[in-house]
């Protein structure tokens, strides 16, 4: 199952790329389920971050080993997280986030999700909380890369 959302924002590629720190990390998670950041390398090639989830009744863990990182012959910065130790029922997880030049300046950040549960009726029925999820990082891009907070 994929799930390909886009945001544009202010700064160029480069200080976008930049800004994927731990504190973005941080501001980018979801209400629900709350997150403990154990471990966060950073988003180069070997990286790894790893959280526990609050889920109330449990506290699985999930780790994302950085598979990729680089970028295209159209300017297009990227990074991949590949899930090495997911949450049930999750079986499967990529992420590529690509950051884009937009025309007349700027960015657009580009989530693009593939994932499996190995069922394919459950992961049509949790696509749309994990798209409700990835949706809310919109205007967190924003805020963070608006023209204002350019270095």
């Amino acid at each position: 199952m994929q799930l390909f959302l886009r945001f544009a924002v202010a700064q160029p590629p480069a200080q976008v790329l930049a800004g994927f720190t731990k504190s973005l990390f941080l501001a980018l998670a979801p209400p629900f389920p709350k997150l403990k950041l154990l471990r966060y390398d950073g988003s180069q090639t070997g990286d790894v971050v790893e959280i526990e989830l609050n889920a109330l009744v449990a506290r699985p863990r999930w780790t994302s080993l950085i598979t990729a990182h680089g970028a295209l012959p159209d300017g297009t910065l990227y990074f991949v997280d590949e899930g090495t130790r997911l949450p049930a029922p999750l079986r499967q997880w990529r992420h590529r986030h690509l950051i884009q030049p937009a025309p007349g300046g700027g960015s657009v950040i580009v989530e693009d999700i593939t994932f499996s549960t190995g069922r394919v009726w459950l992961d049509w029925l949790i696509r749309p909380a994990l798209w409700a999820q990835f949706a809310l990082r919109g205007p967190v891009y924003r805020r963070v890369f608006s023209m204002s907070n350019e270095q």
